[in-house]
């Protein structure tokens, strides 16, 4: 069964895989790829208003297969006074 790499980075950090994980096929590495940027996901910090991370799926040549991108942002939204009405 053939190895793939999940490297991750979180703009300060750069964690390269050096284990890997045996897959049957790239079916089964999206599906591993998107488990694992979920579970990322669920632990953001309440306490940061952006985070970023970066995940790189390499094959057992080095080859880049996939990259994903995981963002969240937070921004203080300033309220007006008046909601802006709907015209439909």
């Amino acid at each position: 069964m053939p190895r793939y790499f999940i490297d991750l980075h979180d703009g300060a950090h750069y964690v390269k895989d050096k284990v890997g994980f045996e897959l049957a096929d790239e079916t089964a590495v999206r599906g591993k790829l998107a488990r694992i940027m979920a579970k990322i996901a669920q632990e953001f910090s309440l306490d940061t208003e952006r985070q970023d991370y970066l995940a790189i799926v390499r094959d057992e040549s080095a080859g880049v297969l996939y990259r994903a991108h995981l963002s969240l942002d937070i921004e203080k939204v300033d309220r007006t006074p008046e909601a802006p009405r709907d015209e439909s």
